[in-house]
């Protein structure tokens, strides 16, 4: 009964493209893989995370920029705390800020910029960088399927 309603759901959003860029989209980095969406036009990259009550464990967004530069994040309207990692072209690792808190304070919630040029930029729930033991330099690996031309 359980995976009816689930095929359900799952038709019903995919019927009404409601997820076009959720379908299965994954990154792996430091062996784990991750379930994300895929932000890679200015409209998804702005909305980001915003507005949603929980990221499900083991998900994540992944942005894609046209080009590396300097990136800097914030936390508006995100309701749910953050680790906010920065990839240059070659999805190499180059800067972390882990642990980011919600803001609700609008456009006075503070940047977080990368440390180094981006391309690539993936939020996950606050903890994971952690969990991974993550250093600058690991690789994030991309699912094919992600348009990643650099």
């Amino acid at each position: 009964m359980r995976l009816i309603a689930s095929l359900s759901a799952c038709i019903f959003v995919l019927a009404t493209g409601g997820c076009a860029q959720a379908g299965g989209h994954w990154v792996e980095l430091a062996a784990q893989r991750f379930t994300v969406e895929v932000a890679d036009d200015d409209a998804e990259r702005a909305r980001g995370l915003m507005f949603r009550d929980e990221l499900p464990q083991g998900h994540g967004m992944v942005f894609i920029h046209d080009r590396e530069e300097p990136q800097a994040y914030w936390m508006k309207n995100t309701r749910i705390p953050l680790d906010i990692l920065y990839f240059d072209n070659d999805r190499r690792l180059v800067s972390q800020q882990r642990d980011v808190p919600p803001c609700s304070a609008g456009d006075r919630c503070p940047p977080y910029p990368s440390e180094a040029p981006a391309r690539y930029v993936l939020e996950l729930n606050a903890g994971e960088a952690a969990k991974m033991s993550l250093a600058n330099g690991a690789e994030l690996r991309l699912d094919p399927e992600i348009a990643a031309t650099p």
